[in-house]
C-alpha cells in the first residue's frame, strides 16, 4: 500500500526558510511537490525523476526553492528560501511511477495529506 506523508509545515515570516520532507511507503516514484491557497486551483512547485534525479520548477519559485530526495530513506524534501507572502497554501506531495516526473495534478496517482504553510508579513 502507497503512502505519502508530508511534514515540516509551519508559520513563518517573510524572507525566512522552512523545509519540507515527503516520506513515501510501499514504492519508488518520481515525485513532485504541489500546493493549494485557499480559494485556488491546486498548482505545481517542483519535481524530481525517480532514478535520474533531474528536477524541474515552476517559475514563481526558481531560484528560491531546491527540491532533492534520499533515496536509501525514500524521502522527498522541499528547501523553501526567501519565503513571500504568496507562498501561502497548503503543500502536497505526490507520487507517480514513471521513471519521469511532471508538472501537471492529473499525470500523478499518489498524493499525500497536505502540509499548511504560513508565511506573514
Amino acid at each position: 500500500q502507497v503512502q505519502l506523508v508530508e511534514s515540516g509545515g509551519g508559520l513563518v515570516q517573510a524572507g525566512g526558510n522552512l523545509r519540507l520532507s515527503c516520506a513515501a511507503s510501499g514504492g519508488t516514484f518520481s515525485m513532485g511537490w504541489f500546493r493549494q491557497a485557499a480559494g485556488k486551483e491546486r498548482e505545481f512547485v517542483a519535481a524530481i525523476n525517480r532514478i535520474s534525479n533531474t528536477t524541474y520548477y515552476a517559475d514563481s519559485v526558481k531560484g528560491r526553492f531546491t527540491i532533492s530526495r534520499d533515496k536509501a530513506k525514500n524521502t522527498m524534501y522541499l528547501q523553501m528560501n526567501s519565503l513571500k507572502v504568496e507562498d501561502t497554501a497548503v503543500y502536497y506531495c505526490a507520487g507517480r511511477p514513471s521513471f519521469v516526473a511532471a508538472s501537471t495534478v492529473r499525470a500523478y496517482d499518489y498524493w499525500g495529506q497536505g502540509t499548511q504553510v504560513t508565511v506573514s508579513s
